[in-house]
């Protein structure tokens, strides 16, 4: 086959495209690994990546999705060989290099991951960017002392990719959870996948951030930042810990020192792009054994063909994604 299908951005002036069209072998990155790509993912950055002026995209043609796995189909690595499955997600796929909503990607050897026993390809773009970042963050209170006996773990943005994936995994895990959201209609979903607890919005942070709040919470998950990161603070119990994500709510945060000298708060950052190889598998393996939840795929995702990414990105955009969407880019395993 000379030619593939690929969800190709182009833009030229003020001319703005985005479909699905051929692409040839030559058109990719010259990378170490070629990979048949069997599943990718929607994630917000992806919808960013998906309209005209991108602050994402630099250059065009380009082709999105920061996350694939396949099987890899070349390779001029010792590492890799034809035949074995991999996952590869975060650096620079689907920001400055070709990403995943390709028949075929061209990644560098040191930006992949062998897929772990126990998962399956299209398990693993379940969870994607979006379940490595909620893993890790759960690793990181872990680091800090915040355990199932403690206390209540809140979740923001909960029906999100980040969120509904991290409410199910510490579900998992043994925690009570809390979570919050602003969509009523999704009580629901929330339950199954796991939350003890469902609050609005409102209840985390409404018009005013207080210095030092009643102590509510052990632990926070938190892909939203902003005001809400710095309400959340306020709220946390003594030794507790918080790790952020995210800027969906904004990137200043205005907290006082309080949390952090008078109840020994910790704010863990969570560097899911950029998180050393030796750590990213250990995460990997975990997603694959005690933090993978029942029903994985079923409860939490839902699966859409590279002809209906169009939909997908504007629908994530808008805030009306729940849970994680899977794209099946070349058939099933």
């Amino acid at each position: 086959m000379s030619t593939f299908q690929a969800f190709k951005l182009t833009q030229e002036d003020d001319e703005f495209v985005a479909k699905v069209d051929n692409l040839t072998y030559d058109e990719l990155p010259k990378s170490d690994v070629l990979i048949k790509v069997h599943y990718s993912s929607v994630n917000y950055k992806d919808g960013l990546a998906s309209v005209p002026n991108s602050t994402i995209v630099k250059t065009y043609p380009f082709i999105p999705g920061i996350d694939i796995a396949g099987e890899v189909v070349d390779s001029k690595d010792t590492r890799y060989k034809a035949g074995d499955r991999v996952i590869a997600t975060s650096y620079d796929i689907g920001v400055s290099h070709f990403g995943g909503y390709s028949e075929y990607a061209s990644v560098p050897a040191d930006w992949i991951v062998p897929l772990p026993e126990n998962l399956s390809l299209k398990e693993a773009m379940v969870y994607g960017t979006a379940g490595f970042t909620a893993a890790l963050s759960i690793h990181r209170l872990e680091e800090n002392g915040v355990t199932p006996d403690k206390g209540k773990v809140l979740v923001t943005g909960a029906t999100g990719g980040v969120g509904s994936l991290a409410i199910a995994m510490l579900h998992k895990l043994g925690y009570q959870v809390v979570a919050s959201t602003g969509k009523e209609t999704a009580h629901s979903f929330l339950n199954e996948i796991g939350a003890n607890e469902i609050i609005a919005r409102e209840d985390v942070y409404e018009d005013k951030v207080r210095a030092l709040d009643k102590q509510t919470w052990m632990g926070a998950i938190d892909p939203v930042g902003g005001q809400t990161l710095a309400s959340i603070l306020s709220k946390i119990n003594y030794g507790g810990c918080v790790a952020v994500s995210g800027l969906t709510g904004g990137a200043k945060v205005p907290a006082t020192v309080f949390p952090f000298i008078l109840r020994g708060v910790t704010l863990a950052g969570i560097d899911s792009v950029y998180c050393p190889m030796e750590l990213r598998k250990q995460i990997w393996e975990r997603m694959a054994t005690d933090m993978k939840p029942e029903g994985l795929i079923e409860k939490i995702s839902k699966e859409i063909s590279l002809q209906e990414l169009p939909d997908a990105l504007q629908s994530i955009l808008k805030g009306k994604a729940l849970g994680r969407t899977v794209v099946c880019i070349s058939g099933n395993e």
